[in-house]
């Protein structure tokens, strides 16, 4: 009876003695769900009409879900090229009705992979109203969506929150910033000339220098059980997925998910949020060096990109408190409308036959009729700015291929310790390059006046600064900080002692 009172004893000092468990007022939810296209649809990302003919890799819909008690918010990454915006309103009224989650605090972005499903660039139903020549342009001689498809999308993606909220469970939180700039750069070149041209070639001796910046910080959120296990991570980098690796493909996002579940032994969803890459790809025009086959340039960019998001995960101090916070506003942006000469010209390039090597002629012509008709059906459209705050990160939405300054004015303007800038979200626009793109030194492939892209040149502008208005709306958390060590006591007894020499 002793013994058994001295155990008992002893077993009630050891369990006063164990701190007590961690605690979290903030849960996370992570989940896939599979959006791979089948060989034969269109392969989207051009003017023109191409399909998929090879399997590389899976696309996905990739969630992940933050409720604080009080609101919840989803972010969630698409291995598309575009996200229409038809799917966001269809797939925010039914996840509401799904999970009571309103459409304020649901962020759709896409990552941009030109590997990926036929979400773009024509929508179904788009240009019947137009002329037997733009819609035979439109149907026929230019990408599509497909409406099978776009239908799937939705159904995956709200199937995807669906999942995450059920699957949240309190976690700690970390997020943090790396540094990765040998993946990314810009393609935008400044030549002799006076303009500034893109991709003008490797090697090219009428080419300066960089028309413009990168950003290579590479955004991390981590999210762990309270038991220590990660459920999801997490990532915002700024760089087209053009590497292509061959045939239907996540596009280099497949590696920096494998390099993250690789390297920290875990199979938990990695969330890809496409940063302002509108002028920024992994092709470097000032090196001279024979450039990597597809499949290893996909390896090297999500490999490095990868490998900076391990780092920042590895060091990054935790929190079990995130309040959440949105704000949302949708601008009316104007169209560029093509002059009345330019689409007489373009009606009469379009209405021969093709001339022989001049495809590039015939293409933007096509487009310039097909704008013509966009901008009478519809001369504003609808650009729409979203915040979402999860504790001391700050995700700002954009549905524009962004030139990647205002990315970094947005960082440099929000007042949040950590701001991610997420380009193709909400919706699609095009490229909206900066104000000096069009100016007198501008120029180059983004700044070309197409049905795809065509917003008045201030667009940009007025996108990050209601982006930076509405970020600073909502209360800055504190930077998350290492705990701190215990107070000094004594130090160590092997080590407090002067050499010895026998």
């Amino acid at each position: 009876m002793r013994l058994l009172t001295l155990l008992a004893g002893l077993s009630s000092l050891t369990l006063h003695a164990l701190p007590p468990a961690p605690t979290s007022s903030i849960k996370a939810g992570f989940a896939e769900r599979d959006i791979t296209p089948g060989i034969g649809m269109e392969q989207p990302g051009g003017y023109g009409k191409s399909f998929h003919r090879t399997f590389h890799d899976a696309c996905k819909v990739r969630v992940a879900l933050f409720d604080d008690g009080k609101k919840t918010a989803v972010v969630i990454g698409l291995d598309s090229l575009v996200v229409p915006r038809q799917i966001v309103l269809d797939a925010r009224a039914q996840i509401e009705k799904a999970t009571g989650i309103t459409g304020d605090a649901v962020l759709i972005c896409a990552s941009h992979s030109h590997s990926s499903g036929p979400v773009g660039m024509v929508m179904p139903g788009e240009y019947d109203t137009a002329s037997d020549l733009v819609k035979k342009l439109a149907y026929e001689e230019s990408s599509c969506a497909d409406p099978g498809y776009l239908l799937r999308l939705t159904h995956e993606i709200v199937a995807g929150v669906v999942a995450a909220n059920q699957n949240k469970v309190p976690v700690q939180l970390g997020c943090g910033f790396g540094h990765e700039d040998k993946v990314s750069f810009n393609r935008r070149l400044r030549m002799k000339n006076g303009q500034s041209w893109s991709h003008p070639g490797a090697g090219n001796p009428d080419i300066l220098e960089y028309a413009g910046p990168i950003d290579p910080q590479v955004g991390v959120i981590g999210a762990w059980d309270m038991q220590g296990q990660l459920v999801g991570v997490v990532v915002n980098f700024a760089c087209h997925a053009t590497t292509n690796p061959g045939g239907i493909s996540a596009n280099w996002i497949q590696y920096l998910e494998k390099t993250i579940q690789g390297g920290l032994g875990t199979h938990a969803p990695v969330v890809f949020m496409q940063g302002a890459c509108g002028d920024i790809t992994q092709v470097d025009n000032l090196s001279t060096s024979q450039r990597p086959k597809p499949e290893e340039w996909s390896q090297l960019v999500g490999g490095r990109v990868g490998a900076e998001a391990i780092r920042v995960l590895l060091s990054m101090p935790k929190i079990t408190a995130a309040p959440i916070e949105t704000r949302q506003e949708v601008l009316k942006i104007k169209r560029r409308p093509p002059s009345t000469q330019r689409v007489a010209k373009s009606l009469e390039i379009a209405s021969k036959p093709r001339v022989a090597g001049d495809s590039t002629g015939f293409l933007f012509a096509k487009e310039i009729l097909m704008l013509d008709h966009l901008n009478k059906m519809n001369p504003l459209v609808d650009c729409e700015v979203q915040c979402i705050k999860v504790g001391p990160a700050c995700f700002v939405s954009d549905p524009a291929e962004y030139f990647v300054q205002y990315g970094l004015d947005i960082k440099k303007g929000s007042h949040h310790a950590f701001t991610f800038p997420c380009e193709l979200s909400n919706g699609i626009v095009g490229y909206v390059p900066t104000e000096e793109a069009f100016g007198p030194h501008g120029g180059g492939y983004e700044t070309r006046l197409t049905a795809y892209s065509n917003l008045e040149i201030t667009a940009g502008t007025q996108m990050a600064k209601k982006g930076v208005e509405l970020a600073n709306q909502m209360a800055a958390e504190p930077k998350p900080e290492p705990l701190k060590a215990p107070p000094f006591s004594q130090p160590w007894t092997y080590g407090n002692v002067p050499p010895e020499l026998e």
